[in-house]
């Protein structure tokens, strides 16, 4: 069948069939975040880190087995206050798409200066890596959004929470402005920049930068998925055992409270399960390369930027649950718990029901087991 010319974000495009994961995709396919949190105290040593490869320590995974029961206990219809997504039309985005497209550059000028060259590496408390161009970039970019839009609140990774001041609109950046440090500081040119907005807990716009490749993904809720401009879209994939799926690394997971088992169910069932691609895996989703992206253990700056624009190119992204990615706010602000650290991304809906089906998520969370025995609080 003919293209048909469609505009995306003010750029005509031309828009083809869904591809196929059996076929492949040609160039012609192609079509498109109640803990107030502060700066993280870094217990710092300057060394060049190892990777750590063992599992997360007992009191983080206790704080996660807490987090997804509330998690639980929202999505089975708790009666807590929650603001959903209030009103304003998508078309009045415009002037947070330049923004981001701004926040994209300054971050990027600063990452490039950086890339490949002798760095001093930090460890912050979690013991994951942290370098200067780290700190710069989420710098530069919260000046950027401070003098545009100072009512706004911005959430990210080296800095923090600055909750919204304007409680009527509740616009919160979620920014991380080197999602996968360690391929940052190894030469690996797949971290990228992630810049999302959110509306009432709800992410409507999406930016993720490669500024080495030189490629951006923008996602608008109501207005598609564009890579570099051009109109992109997820592709079908008829059965699980077909697909391609990506995860960062098996280390995400662990056996003590059933992620391990969860993801493997998953990863046992496709036709290759790849690694190490941090975010860009996401893009590649969207782009229609790949059918999975399974991971665990993610913050709201890892993930959050990358809603609109998987969803906005035709897939799905939810929790393990096959529950939406919102970030629940109450009237003082954002609530940390909220939020899972488990998400799943599909090209379309028939392999995002068989990957929630295998992870059998639900069941597996009957049967954890808390760090420091039942009813472990801390």
């Amino acid at each position: 069948m003919p293209p048909t010319h469609v505009s995306m974000h003010g750029v005509p495009q031309a828009c083809a069939a869904r591809p196929s994961c059996t076929t492949g995709i040609s160039c012609s396919d192609r079509y498109m975040i109640q803990h107030r949190i502060h700066r993280p105290d870094f217990a710092v040593h300057r060394c060049h880190i190892q990777e750590q490869q063992g599992p997360s320590c007992f009191k983080a995974r206790a704080h996660r087995l807490r987090r997804r029961s509330l998690a639980r206990r929202i999505a089975a219809g708790s009666s807590d206050s929650m603001t959903e997504a209030g009103p304003g039309s998508d078309s009045d985005l415009s002037q947070f798409v330049d923004l981001a497209n701004e926040l994209a550059e300054v971050a990027g000028s600063i990452t490039k200066k950086f890339f490949r060259q002798p760095l001093t590496i930090d460890s912050k408390a979690d013991k994951s890596p942290v370098t200067e161009a780290d700190r710069q970039a989420e710098h530069a970019m919260r000046q950027k959004i401070a003098d545009r839009f100072p009512d706004h609140g911005i959430f990210g990774e080296e800095e923090g929470m600055q909750q919204p001041r304007d409680t009527d609109a509740q616009y919160l950046w979620v920014l991380d402005p080197i999602d996968g440090t360690k391929s940052f500081i190894t030469g690996k040119p797949v971290f990228g920049t992630l810049i999302a907005l959110l509306r009432n807990g709800v992410p409507v716009l999406g930016v993720m930068d490669q500024p080495i490749t030189q490629e951006r993904w923008i996602g608008v809720k109501g207005q598609g998925t564009t890579h570099n401009k051009q109109a992109v879209h997820t592709r079908q994939c008829k059965d699980i055992s077909l697909a391609y799926l990506y995860a960062t690394t098996p280390h995400m997971f662990s056996p003590e409270d059933n992620s391990e088992k969860a993801f493997n169910s998953v990863r046992d069932a496709v036709r290759t399960p790849l690694y190490g691609c941090d975010c860009y895996a996401y893009g590649l989703l969207a782009c229609g390369h790949v059918d999975l992206v399974v991971e665990a253990d993610l913050k709201p700056y890892d993930f959050m930027a990358l809603v609109p624009i998987v969803e906005e190119a035709g897939g799905i992204m939810t929790d393990w649950l096959g529950n939406p990615l919102k970030w629940r706010c109450a009237p003082d602000g954002y609530l940390m718990d909220s939020l899972p650290g488990e998400v799943l991304a599909a090209g379309d809906k028939g392999i995002h029901d068989a990957a929630v089906k295998l992870l059998n998520w639900d069941k597996l969370q009957e049967h954890e087991t808390p760090a420091y025995g039942a009813g472990a609080t801390s």
